[in-house]
């Protein structure tokens, strides 16, 4: 007997609503987790992207600054 003959037997909302809802019981700490880690991830890239994009910035703002001058 396969899984379609087994839920086959029983109303709509068993199949769409009940074992969802256990789903999430029995895996939500762990759906949570692996979602907090991601947006922290997500997060912590974009700080790093922008830091880097500063730095960058920073380096040809002075660097075409200092050429213009002739006291170096």
């Amino acid at each position: 007997m396969d899984a379609k003959g087994t839920l086959s037997g029983l109303p709509w909302w068993v199949t769409w609503i009940v074992i969802p809802v256990i789903a999430l019981v029995v895996f939500g700490g762990l759906i949570a987790s692996v979602v907090g880690f991601l947006v922290g991830l997500l997060f912590k890239v974009l700080v790093f992207v922008a830091l880097v994009g500063g730095v960058v910035y920073l380096v040809r703002r002075f660097k075409a600054g200092a050429s213009g001058r002739s006291d170096w």
